[in-house]
């Protein structure tokens, strides 16, 4: 204790006299004789700047802030104002507010298809369903009031006076029955324009309803005339602008000879000149229920 008292003592006042005296002198013990022997009176490496030198204050434990994690890439896109992150919506939420504010669609317009009715080979006209009968847009006409005749058997339910058909004109209206109108129709698409060179737009129509008796025989049955089935057509016009008559042109004219035949079936009477003797002039056409079609 004694030489450890010695020791300090001899250190201050080296260090003061070091500090006034001679402030170049080192404090190295290796270059100091003064500071040589404190080091061997002490036993120690101390140095006197080791002695000297002020305590370190002890170290303030600071309590670390916890480290924030970095934000969700969709709070990175967050408006400037937000703080916090924003959860992100569940599939159900934003499923329901996309159908809030999605803009509504608009109502798609219904459009009506009108039906293509040949006029022409290769050409179409497109024709509402409004002015035609039957159910039939290609069959064009009214309809009119139900027809009771005047004798007995004569009349139609359901009469329909047709003005073209398919496209072909009727040189008057003829009223009938859409039973009727339908096997006319069939007739001019099936039976007339396959077997002619140039297409028909024009049909001479030589009688439709009429309440009489068979070929105005008295005492005879009632004529189909008198029931709205039957049709009589005494020729017909050409797109090329020829006109066949029946009257005219039957023994010298095949294409027409032809139609006449394919009208056998599609119709339950068929008859024409060498018939009967009274359709000379014209091409008969009705459609009677019969079990074989009557073609003469």
């Amino acid at each position: 204790m004694r030489a450890f008292g010695v020791a300090v003592l001899l250190t201050g006042l080296l260090a003061g006299t070091a500090v006034a005296d001679a402030p170049s002198v080192s404090l190295r013990p290796s270059a100091n004789p003064a500071m040589q022997r404190i080091a061997a009176a002490t036993g120690s490496e101390t140095t006197p700047e080791q002695v000297l030198r002020p305590r370190a204050r002890p170290a303030l434990k600071v309590a670390s802030a916890p480290v924030a994690t970095p934000a969700p890439a969709a709070a990175a896109q967050a408006p400037a104002m937000s703080f916090l992150a924003q959860p992100e919506p569940s599939r159900k939420r934003a499923g329901i507010l996309g159908a809030l504010f999605r803009p509504k669609a608009r109502p798609k317009e219904e459009v009506t298809q009108a039906a293509a009715v040949r006029t022409r080979p290769g050409s179409a006209m497109v024709q509402g369903r409004r002015g035609s009968v039957c159910g039939d847009p290609t069959i064009r006409g009214e309809a009119i009031a139900p027809i009771a005749g005047r004798i007995r058997g004569c009349g139609i339910a359901d009469p329909v006076k047709v003005t073209s058909i398919d496209g072909v004109q009727l040189s008057m209206s003829a009223t009938m029955d859409c039973t009727t109108a339908r096997a006319l129709k069939s007739w001019i698409n099936r039976g007339l324009r396959p077997n002619l060179a140039s297409d028909v737009v024009r049909l001479e129509i030589a009688g439709a309803y009429t309440c009489r008796s068979r070929n105005n025989v008295r005492g005879a049955p009632v004529s189909e005339h008198g029931r709205g089935k039957a049709v009589d057509i005494s020729g017909f016009t050409l797109a090329n602008g020829k006109s066949v008559s029946v009257a005219r042109d039957w023994r010298r004219d095949k294409p027409m000879r032809a139609a006449h035949r394919a009208a056998c079936g599609i119709f339950g009477t068929t008859l024409g000149p060498g018939s009967d003797g009274y359709h000379e002039d014209h091409l008969h056409f009705d459609t009677v229920s019969r079990r074989s079609p009557y073609c003469r």
